[in-house]
Parts: C-alpha cells; sequence; structure tokens
C-alpha cells in the first residue's frame, strides 16, 4: 500500500481534530480541556483502556468485511445485518448447547462466520448472476436481517421476563473469561480482540499473498479482462462477498456473546455503518484498519468521560468522527491540492 495513502489519512485526523475544535469553541468550551478529557476517558486506567479495545474489536471485524469488498471491486453496506446473522447464530447455539467452553466457543466462532457468509453471499450471487447492484442488495438484506431477529428472539430464546431481550448468554459460552477481565480489572475486553489480530492478519495474507487474493482483487479491477483471462468472475464475486459476511458475522459473535450479555430486538447495530468509516480511514488496507478501529474505539469510550467532565456534549465526538470520514472520503481531493502545492513550490 503506497505510504501518501497513510499519510493522506493521518491528514483526515488531523483535519478531523481541527474541525471538533472548532466546534468546541462555537459551543464556548475549551478545546485543550475537551481533548484532553476525551483521550483520558479511553486511557486513563487499565479497565478503560480494556474497554477501548472491547470497543474496538467489533470494529476490527466490521471495518475488515467493508475493506475486504473494497479491495475486489464491491461496496457492502450490508455488514449491520450480516453482524446480526452471525450473533444470532452465535446466540442460538450459546443457549442451546452446554458443552466444554473450548468446544462451545469454537464452534460459536464457527457458525457466525457462516452464518455472516451465508447471508453476504445472497448480495454475492446476486450481484454475479443478476448483476444486481450491491449496495441496494445489502441494505435490503440488513432489514430482513433486522425482522429476523425480532421475530426468532421473542419466539425462541427470550427471557423468563424479558420482551426484547434474549436470555442472558451463560458463563460457559461467553467469549469474556475470567483472567482477562480481572487483567483488565474488570473491563468488556474478551478473547475477540485475540481473534481480531489473527484474522487481520490472515486476511492480509489472503490479499496479498496468496492467488485467491489476485484473482478476487482482478475482478475487482476488471470485470471484463479478468473474465478474458479465464477467472471466473461470477465465482469470485460470491466468493468476496461471502468471505466480507463471515467477517461481519464474527463481529457480531464477538458483539453479541462478548462485549454484550444478551441480543436485544429492535436495533440495527451501528457498528455495521461505523466499518465503513473504519475502511476509509485504514485506506482499505487490513492494518490500517485495525489502527483506525484502535482509534474510534478510543473516541467511542472517551466520549462519555468528556461530557461528565465538561459542559461539551457527547455529540461533538460524534461529529469529529463524521468530519474524519468526510475527511477520508474526500482524500483525493488532498492529494491534489497537495500535488499542486508542490508543484507551486517547485517552480519557485
Amino acid at each position: 500500500m503506497n505510504k501518501k495513502v497513510y499519510i493522506l489519512s493521518f491528514v483526515a485526523v488531523i483535519l478531523g481534530l481541527i474541525a471538533g475544535a472548532f466546534f468546541m469553541l462555537v459551543t464556548n468550551n475549551n478545546p485543550l480541556d475537551g481533548y484532553y478529557y476525551l483521550f483520558r476517558g479511553g486511557l486513563m486506567n487499565i479497565e478503560r483502556f480494556g474497554n477501548t479495545l472491547a470497543t474496538a474489536t467489533t470494529l476490527v471485524f466490521t471495518g475488515l468485511s467493508v475493506a475486504f469488498a473494497f479491495r475486489t471491486g464491491l461496496f457492502n453496506i450490508g455488514a449491520s445485518g450480516q453482524m446480526l446473522m452471525g450473533g444470532l447464530w452465535a446466540t442460538a447455539i450459546a443457549l442451546t448447547f452446554q458443552w466444554p467452553k473450548p468446544i462451545l466457543l469454537t464452534v460459536i466462532i464457527i457458525g457466525a462466520a457462516l452464518s455472516g457468509g451465508l447471508w453476504g453471499g445472497i448480495s454475492g450471487w446476486l450481484k454475479g448472476r443478476f448483476n444486481v447492484n450491491e449496495v441496494v442488495s445489502t441494505i435490503m438484506l440488513n432489514w430482513t436481517a433486522y425482522w429476523t431477529i425480532y421475530y426468532v428472539i421473542p419466539k425462541y430464546f427470550k427471557g423468563a421476563f424479558l420482551e426484547t431481550e434474549s436470555r442472558r448468554i451463560p458463563q460457559e459460552a461467553s467469549l469474556r473469561v475470567e483472567w482477562l477481565s480481572s487483567l483488565f480489572n474488570g473491563s468488556y475486553i474478551n478473547l475477540g480482540f485475540f481473534l481480531a489480530i489473527i484474522v487481520t492478519i490472515i486476511i492480509a495474507f489472503i490479499l496479498n499473498k496468496t492467488t485467491l487474493g489476485y484473482e478476487l482483487k482482478a475482478v475487482g479491477f476488471n470485470r471484463l479482462a479478468a473474465e478474458a483471462a479465464g477467472i471466473n468472475v461470477q465465482r469470485n464475486i460470491m466468493l468476496s462477498m461471502m468471505i466480507s459476511g463471515a467477517l461481519a458475522g464474527l463481529g457480531g459473535a464477538v458483539f453479541y456473546v462478548g462485549y454484550a450479555s444478551n441480543m436485544q430486538i429492535g436495533v440495527l447495530p451501528a457498528q455495521g455503518f461505523d466499518g465503513i468509516a473504519v475502511s476509509l480511514l485504514g485506506a482499505n488496507s487490513p492494518f490500517g484498519v485495525f489502527v483506525a478501529a484502535l482509534f474510534f474505539g478510543l473516541l467511542h469510550s472517551g466520549k462519555g468521560f468528556m461530557s461528565a467532565m465538561t459542559s461539551i456534549p457527547p455529540e461533538i465526538a460524534d461529529t469529529i468522527i463524521a468530519t474524519i470520514i468526510y475527511f477520508a472520503a474526500t482524500s483525493i481531493l488532498i492529494e491534489k491540492l497537495w500535488d499542486r502545492f508542490r508543484r507551486k513550490g517547485g517552480r519557485e
């Protein structure tokens, strides 16, 4: 990946922070105090640092999901729905079987990946077979997943006194383990963080070091040329969306049986859409996505503390995130301005 891309992402962050400082000034607040408490809120002690990592973990998976599709010429905007389906199967397995924890967690992870992969594969099949725009199909499938959860959870997994939530995930099926929680003084961090590291390395290897990754990217760059070269375009489009969906499904498992304690109906997880921002800021690179997810996790984790310690509303942090996304999405304009500035400097 070109170093210039990472520089542009860094510039997007700086411009977003500058814009955030401006918004704080407009609301009669001190930007230095705001940023001090914002970053301190996610890093002030080992527990808050663990919560920052836990918040970032789901974003790693949804960011990788969007980035993988981007790198293969597709736009997966359905990570929320794929995350829901992965979370549903993870929750169903967790509440149905009473196996030893290592076996149960393995089955939960595999089941969530398969469920998310199949959900993403529907859009891939529609795209490859009928050239249905994946943006449209993934948005529709988001709401299909939403209403599936709305029916299945109350029907089969409802808690004794909870009309809108599933039963609580038993400790034997939770990705949260005692030794890790104790290490971070009771934070929400769970085994999903280590899974995120492993998956990031695997995806980077697939994209950059394998024939499969080459074929997937070739289809994304030029579908007709790839077809002329003998690459099965339809199969690769479907496979790309299946892998992308599997990544989001893993995010659902990590969130619903790791970070949360049960599954609620009526919620389309925002982490699926945040994954688009993480992917943009991470320049669609697996390792860039991982770092970007940590940064967004820090902002999400610290904004409540900033609001509690100052009069700055938490929406300011959301505005900073949105501004960073805007600058990351328009990085090509920043690049053109920079090149023009360098050319003018060279002539002088």
